[in-house]
C-alpha cells in the first residue's frame, strides 16, 4: 500500500523556532528590564516625547539664519524706460519722428512699457517726439531746437 503524503495546511505554517524575538517593552517598571527612564537617559530634549517645530538638533534654525524682510514693495510703482536727449541726437536724423516703437526697434529701449525722455545732453536737430513722459528740461530743449513734443495718454 502507498504511503499517503501528509498535506501542508495553512494553520501548520509558523516561523522557524528562535527567528522571532519579542519586542522590548520599555517603561514598564524596574522589573521589566527597561524601566524608569526607559533607556532615554535623564531629562533633556531626547528624554521627552516631542521636538518643537523648526528644531534642527541644536543647529541655528533656518528661520533665524535667513534675513528678515524689511520694508515693502509698492504694487502701484511705475517703471520707465529712460532715453536721454544726447542719445536721440546721435541716433536720429533731423526732422525724423521718434516714437516708443521706433526706440524699441533700434534697441534704445530694452523692455516694454512706458518711455520717458530726460534732458541729459544737448539736442541740435529738429525732432518730432512722441512719448509717454518727458522732463521739463528735455521739453524746453526740444522746443528750443524747433522740435515738437506729443504726450501719449497712458
Amino acid at each position: 500500500m502507498a504511503e499517503e503524503k501528509e498535506q501542508l495546511r495553512l494553520h501548520d505554517l509558523a516561523p522557524a523556532p528562535g527567528s522571532k524575538k519579542d519586542r522590548i517593552r520599555v517603561g514598564r517598571g524596574r522589573a521589566g528590564k527597561g524601566g524608569k527612564t526607559a533607556g532615554r537617559g535623564t531629562k533633556g530634549l531626547k528624554a521627552r516625547n516631542t521636538l518643537r517645530p523648526g528644531f534642527e538638533g541644536g543647529q541655528t534654525p533656518l528661520a533665524r539664519r535667513l534675513p528678515k524682510l524689511r520694508g515693502f514693495t509698492n504694487p502701484l510703482k511705475q517703471t520707465f524706460a529712460v532715453v536721454n536727449l544726447s542719445t536721440l541726437d546721435q541716433e536720429f536724423k533731423a526732422g525724423s519722428k521718434v516714437t516708443p516703437d521706433e526706440l524699441r526697434s533700434r534697441g534704445l529701449v530694452k523692455h516694454r512699457g512706458l518711455v520717458k525722455v530726460l534732458g541729459d545732453g544737448e539736442i541740435s536737430k529738429k525732432l518730432d517726439i512722441t512719448t509717454h513722459f518727458i522732463s521739463a528740461g528735455a521739453r524746453s530743449k526740444i522746443e528750443a531746437a524747433g522740435g515738437t513734443v506729443t504726450i501719449i495718454e497712458s
